[in-house]
């Protein structure tokens, strides 16, 4: 399943995910830290959605309420 997300609340502005049979195929984030971005992105292609979920969910950038991990996993919760 292909999808895409804008995130709210970051400097990244879009996310698109590819996800099949619950593992993650491919992620690419436009806007934010593009080479923390690229570095994550990588690192989450092969691991389980549920799995990526679990360790991104509630991570914080410095006094906001979220970060671009944290809406990685907003995002991956609607692709499965």
């Amino acid at each position: 399943m292909h999808f895409t997300f804008r995130p709210r609340g970051v400097c990244s502005q879009l996310m698109t995910i590819d996800v099949e049979e619950g593992i993650i195929q491919k992620v690419e984030v436009e806007g934010g830290c593009s080479g923390n971005l690229q570095g994550i992105s990588r690192l989450l292609v092969g691991m389980s959605a549920e799995e990526a979920i679990a360790r991104l969910e509630g991570i914080r950038c410095g006094f906001k309420p979220t970060s671009c991990p944290d809406q990685l996993a907003k995002a991956l919760k609607n692709c499965i």
